[in-house]
């Protein structure tokens, strides 16, 4: 028997075989090439990750970077470099996941559960795509009215026009779609190197930001931030997303051809989520450097961040390039969010739609709640309707984690390419840690404490 032979055989791991793969319309349309230097093959699997790191530094995660760098200064560095880590460590698995099985998270869980524990995931998966879109919508409607004064419920409407964007460079292939979202992250990360050299934060406190504290733990406040850092890293829409998106690439069926296609996968979404750490970490330290050193430290609501920019760094620019980098997050995020919630669709319940009524719908569906609050409650309901769509995203997020873990740590599903033992047991750890601190952040939320 072929190593090939033996590797399909491990499909008899699955409750039902395998149907069509993940986002039909762009699936395996990016070739790989089958020779060459090994950094042409690593070149081609260079964008997915990118996609993936965008939902670990969307709006929500900025608002709780600037309270905790504001109100304790570089020490909670440690804690966002502790969530990359477990981002890390789950994206891989998402990776491995689609290349042993051909499968995305959503046609995993179709495929592995009988439909009375399939839809229910479906359903729960479905509500934190909405959460997750209402929270990018708001934050790009932010971003449109610091820049331009536009105001909040016209700029939530404005951004159902990136629909017609995605669905435009779709056409003319996916790469189009991950050079815009590195375009864009390109421009963040300027913005945010030019906002950091005006702060000129004392590096030496820096660097010792990055290293664990027991002050983290004694501290109530400081514990409640980091809890919230913890808890809405991990983002359920970015491992169904990263698992379709992967198998964009034309990497082959050999047993050996999918190792590499593995390797180079994982090396992509570690150097995107290392990237975005340091965006992370960026709105950190330019919170703890432009508020906390002045004595600021109640600031946590990103329209007031900016307002406070030009009066404390003493440049007119620093207010606007905070506006430029949130809006481009803001963008990406949406971009990505949506199409998670094609491969969620189709991976749960086989429904093709097309591609631009899929996310019409989509958007539509979270442009409603956002544009309804906004004009009823204004600029505080909004902020109320943010900490309620991380709330949602907080519960829902282990009915994602689990399944992950449980399908790669499984010689049945995965075959040659199941999880060794030590990276399973550290999933496992992050999977219950992430699960524990949720149900903290839900305990909170329920008696009224601080929400991040």
């Amino acid at each position: 028997m072929t190593a090939e032979a033996g590797f399909q055989s491990d499909e008899g791991g699955w409750r039902r075989d395998r149907g069509d793969g993940s986002l039909l319309d762009v699936h395996r349309t990016v070739d790989v090439r089958r020779s060459g230097p090994p950094w042409r093959k690593a070149a081609a699997f260079l964008g997915p990750g990118y996609l993936v790191a965008v939902g670990y530094m969307d709006p929500g995660n900025w608002a709780t970077s600037i309270a905790g760098g504001s109100a304790f200064g570089y020490t909670l560095l440690f804690v966002a470099l502790l969530s990359n880590i477990m981002a890390i460590v789950l994206q891989s698995l998402c990776a491995r996941l689609a290349i042993a099985s051909g499968r995305d998270l959503a046609q995993a869980c179709r495929d592995a559960y009988p439909s009375y524990v399939a839809l229910p995931l479906w359903f729960l998966a479905e509500i934190a795509i909405i959460a997750t879109d209402i929270a990018e919508v708001i934050g790009t409607a932010i971003g449109l009215n610091l820049l331009f004064g536009i105001p909040l419920e016209i700029g939530v409407l404005v951004t159902a026009v990136d629909v017609f964007l995605i669905l435009w460079l779709q056409r003319l292939g996916f790469r189009w779609v991950e050079a815009l979202i590195v375009t864009l992250l390109g421009v963040i990360a300027v913005c945010f190197a030019v906002q950091i050299a005006m702060v000129d934060p004392e590096w030496g406190a820096v660097i010792a930001g990055f290293a664990p504290t027991t002050q983290i733990v004694t501290n109530p406040d400081m514990l409640y931030l980091a809890l919230g850092i913890l808890g809405a890293t991990v983002m359920p829409h970015n491992l169904y997303l990263h698992s379709g998106i992967v198998q964009t690439r034309n990497y082959g069926t050999s047993l050996p051809e999918k190792r590499e296609a593995l390797r180079f996968a994982t090396l992509d979404s570690t150097v995107a989520l290392c990237f975005a750490l340091l965006v992370n970490a960026s709105i950190l330290i330019l919170a703890a450097g432009a508020f906390h050193t002045t004595g600021r430290v109640e600031i946590a609501e990103l329209g007031e961040a900016h307002s406070l920019l030009a009066p404390i760094l003493g440049a007119a620019i620093a207010p606007t390039l905070f506006g430029v980098a949130l809006l481009c997050c803001g963008i990406n995020s949406t971009v990505t969010a949506t199409m998670a919630g094609q491969i969620v669709m189709e991976g749960f319940l086989e429904i093709r739609l097309a591609p631009w009524l899929r996310r019409l719908i989509t958007r539509i569906i979270a442009i409603v709640p956002a544009a309804s609050v906004t004009i009823w409650f204004g600029d505080s309901g909004t902020a109320q309707l943010l900490v309620l769509t991380q709330v949602v995203l907080s519960l829902q997020l282990s009915f994602a984690v689990f399944p992950l873990v449980m399908f790669t740590m499984s010689r049945s599903k995965m075959g040659a390419l199941v999880a060794p033992r030590w990276l399973s047991a550290l999933a496992l750890v992050i999977a219950v840690t992430i699960a524990l601190l949720n149900v903290k952040l839900l305990f909170d939320f329920v008696l009224g404490a601080r929400s991040h």
